[in-house]
C-alpha cells in the first residue's frame, strides 16, 4: 500500500483543531498577577490592623512581619510564630484573609490543573471532531494554490468547519487554523495521514501540490482509499496531466500551460483577460457556476434562460451552449452558467 499502513500510529497525531488560547507563558503571567495581587490585599489588610497581632511575647508587628504572617497564612503553612490576639484581627481573618487564602489557592492549583488537563480537553475536542467530521473537502497543500482554493471554496458556499488541511509544514497549519480550518500535519501522500483527514468521508478532495510527481502520490494513494471521491489537481507541466488522470484524477489543471495562454491573451485582448479573472474570483460581478436545471426551465432553449448558460451535461455527456443535440433543456440536465453575483 502506498505511503505504508500505520496500523500503530495514534490517529488523534498531528490533527489540530482550530481554536483560540491563550499562550502558556500568559496564563501563567496572569496566574502569577492574580496570586500577587491576593498577597499584596493580605499583606495591606494585616498592617492596617497590625497592632492586633502578637509576634512571640510582644505585641504589634513590623512591615516585614506582616509580609511573613500573609505569605505563612495563603501558604497554608501557617508556624502559628504570629497570631492575632484582639476578636477585630480574629473576625477579619475569618471574613477576609481565608478567603483570600482559597482564592490563592484556587490560582496556584489551578495553573497546575490547567497543564494537566490541556492535553485532554485537546484530545476531547479531536474525538468529537472525527466522530462529525462527514461530507468535507480536503485540501492536500496550504501553499498559494491551497490558499486559493480554499477562498474559492469559502465564496461558493462552503463553511471553514468542513474543510480540511493537510500539509506537511508546520507553519502552513498553524496559519490555517488561524483562520478557522482544521489541519492535519504529514504528508498527504501516506495513508495513514489521509485517514486522520477521514478520507473515506469525503465529498472532494483538491490537490495542490508543489510537485507534479507529489501530486501523482497524493492521487493515488487518495483513489485507493475512496475509489468514488471526486479528485481535483493542479499539475505544472502539461505533458504530465495525462498521468494524473490515469493516476485517478477526475478534474486536471495545468497551472504553467493556462497561465501562459492568459500571458499570450494579455497581450493582444486584455479585456479577454480581465473577463476572465473576473470569473474566477468568485464573490464578485460575474461568477461561474453549476447547477441543476428546475423544472421551469425544463422544456425551454439554453438562450431562453436568465443565466448565460455555456455547457449542458446529459447523460454523462458534455455538450456546448451551441451544440444543436441539446435541442430543449430536461431534467436533470446539469448546467454551467454565468450569472452576475
Amino acid at each position: 500500500m502506498i505511503g505504508g499502513h500505520g496500523a500503530n500510529e495514534d490517529p488523534h497525531t498531528g490533527v489540530q483543531i482550530a481554536h483560540e488560547e491563550p499562550s502558556p507563558v500568559r496564563q501563567v503571567w496572569q496566574r502569577v498577577v492574580l496570586a500577587a495581587f491576593f498577597l499584596a490585599l493580605t499583606v495591606l489588610i494585616v498592617w492596617l490592623d497590625r497592632d492586633s497581632y502578637r509576634d512571640g511575647d510582644e505585641v504589634g508587628i513590623s512591615l516585614l512581619d506582616a509580609i511573613y504572617y500573609s505569605t505563612v497564612t495563603l501558604s497554608t503553612t501557617g508556624y502559628g510564630d504570629i497570631t492575632p490576639i484582639t476578636e477585630g484581627a480574629r473576625l477579619v481573618n475569618i471574613l477576609f484573609i481565608t478567603p483570600l487564602r482559597v482564592l490563592f489557592l484556587i490560582v496556584l492549583i489551578g495553573t497546575t490543573l490547567e497543564a494537566l488537563t490541556t492535553r485532554s480537553r485537546e484530545e476531547f475536542r479531536i474525538r468529537r471532531w472525527r466522530s462529525r467530521v462527514r461530507q468535507h473537502v480536503i485540501v492536500c497543500g496550504y501553499g498559494t494554490k491551497g490558499r486559493s482554493a480554499v477562498r474559492s471554496l469559502q465564496a461558493t458556499g462552503t463553511p471553514l468547519e468542513h474543510i480540511v488541511i493537510v500539509d506537511a509544514d508546520q507553519r502552513a497549519i498553524d496559519e490555517a487554523n488561524s483562520i478557522g480550518l482544521t489541519g492535519i500535519v504529514g504528508d498527504a501522500g501516506r495513508t495513514d495521514v489521509l485517514r486522520r483527514a477521514h478520507v473515506e468521508r469525503a465529498r472532494a478532495v483538491i490537490v495542490a501540490a508543489n510537485r507534479d510527481d507529489a501530486a501523482v502520490l497524493i492521487t493515488l494513494t487518495v483513489r485507493q482509499l475512496n475509489p468514488t471521491v471526486p479528485i481535483t489537481t493542479s499539475v505544472r507541466e502539461e505533458e504530465n496531466a495525462s498521468l494524473l488522470r490515469q493516476s485517478g484524477a477526475d478534474t486536471v489543471i495545468t497551472t504553467s500551460a493556462t497561465s501562459g495562454r492568459l500571458l499570450g491573451l494579455s497581450t493582444d485582448s486584455p479585456r479577454v483577460v480581465s473577463v476572465v479573472e473576473d470569473l474566477l474570483t468568485g464573490g464578485q460581478g460575474l461568477d461561474l457556476s453549476q447547477r441543476v436545471v428546475t423544472s421551469g426551465e425544463v422544456g425551454l432553449g439554453p438562450r431562453d434562460l436568465r443565466d448565460i448558460v455555456l455547457s449542458v451535461t446529459r447523460g454523462g455527456r458534455t455538450l456546448r451552449f451551441d451544440d444543436p443535440l441539446i435541442g430543449t433543456l430536461q431534467s436533470e440536465d446539469v448546467l454551467v452558467v454565468v450569472r452576475s453575483h
